[in-house]
């Protein structure tokens, strides 16, 4: 990650949950509300989990080192990881216990009126950060469903700040409804019931996150578009014959690792070779500046490429 778009629907999260977890728990002292509880640790939670998104997104932009020869790209996926656990451990337990202990020993709802107040307020809030993440998360959606897209994204900066604040905006329609009805119909089980179901969806879209950080954790290919047109551009170079089909392998958001098994024409000697995978390594890096580290197989030599250095074995 690392890059201006993603830390726009981070910052926006973050100063959001920040102001709204602020004015939940303000009014949950107050009311006694078990769902403002909830939503008040909801927010809590999606703030130390934004800082967490934050933190993976610094650390993936280290340099390479001996040790870790291609890079710390994959630490936002880990840190993505960390946030999805997180959110089930802490946002959905917590919540699902505060429900079941408020429906346990109830108490009634007192001056509802703030209830709404801040409601109203954290759905704005939470609106204009979801929009934020939106308006980012469209800028690489292209012609794809939303569901596709997020399936195929491997920015977890933006879809990891979509899914929470999705969950937020859920959470604050079932904390208005629980709240009303519990107010209405004097019964405090409502207000209880409805933190139960807010802690539930927390769970739910922390296993969805979990589930799209597991596989860019173990490592996706790129784009299957990419990977057709990289294929493409090697063709054009006047002296290959053939290209199996490239195999790629996201580092992070916008690092990609290229192995590109190449057949070029016999009558080339060495020297040939050598200059005709340079040509390659341009033309992919021109169309595809994300591919930062590219391996090209040719018969009989092997090129290892790294940057804008080639080492022949």
């Amino acid at each position: 990650m690392g890059n201006s778009s993603s830390n726009v629907a981070i910052l926006g999260a973050l100063a959001s949950n920040i102001a709204v977890a602020a004015t939940k728990f303000i009014a949950a002292y107050f009311t006694r509300s078990s769902a403002m509880v909830s939503e008040g640790i909801h927010s809590l939670v999606d703030a130390a989990n934004t800082l967490l998104i934050l933190i993976g997104s610094k650390r993936s932009t280290k340099q390479p080192t001996a040790k870790h020869p291609f890079g710390y790209g994959k630490e936002i996926y880990f840190w993505t990881l960390v946030v999805s656990i997180s959110l089930f451990a802490i946002g959905g337990g917590m919540a699902i216990y505060e429900g079941i202990e408020h429906m346990l020993h109830p108490e009634p709802l007192q001056d509802a009126f703030w209830n709404y107040i801040v409601l109203g307020f954290s759905l704005v809030f939470t609106g204009i950060s979801w929009v934020l993440a939106f308006k980012e998360f469209s800028k690489t959606k292209g012609e794809k469903s939303l569901l596709n897209a997020i399936t195929d994204s491997k920015d977890p900066g933006v879809f990891a700040i979509l899914f929470e604040d999705t969950a937020d905006l859920l959470g604050l329609v079932i904390a208005f409804i629980g709240v009303y009805l519990g107010h209405k119909l004097n019964n405090p089980y409502i207000d209880g019931a409805s933190s139960v179901l807010i802690g539930l969806i927390l769970a739910f879209t922390s296993f969805m996150l979990a589930y799209e950080s597991k596989g860019l954790l173990i490592g996706e290919s790129a784009d299957p578009l990419m990977i057709e047109s990289i294929r493409k551009i090697a063709l054009q170079e006047p002296s290959v014959e053939m290209v199996k089909t490239p195999v790629t392998m996201h580092m992070g958001p916008q690092d990609i690792i290229l192995a590109l098994g190449v057949s070029f024409k016999k009558e080339l000697n060495a020297e040939s070779v050598a200059e005709a995978i340079d040509r390659i390594e341009v033309s992919i890096r021109t169309s595809y500046p994300e591919v930062k580290k590219i391996y090209i197989e040719a018969k009989s030599l092997t090129y290892f490429m790294s940057g804008n250095e080639s080492v022949k074995l």
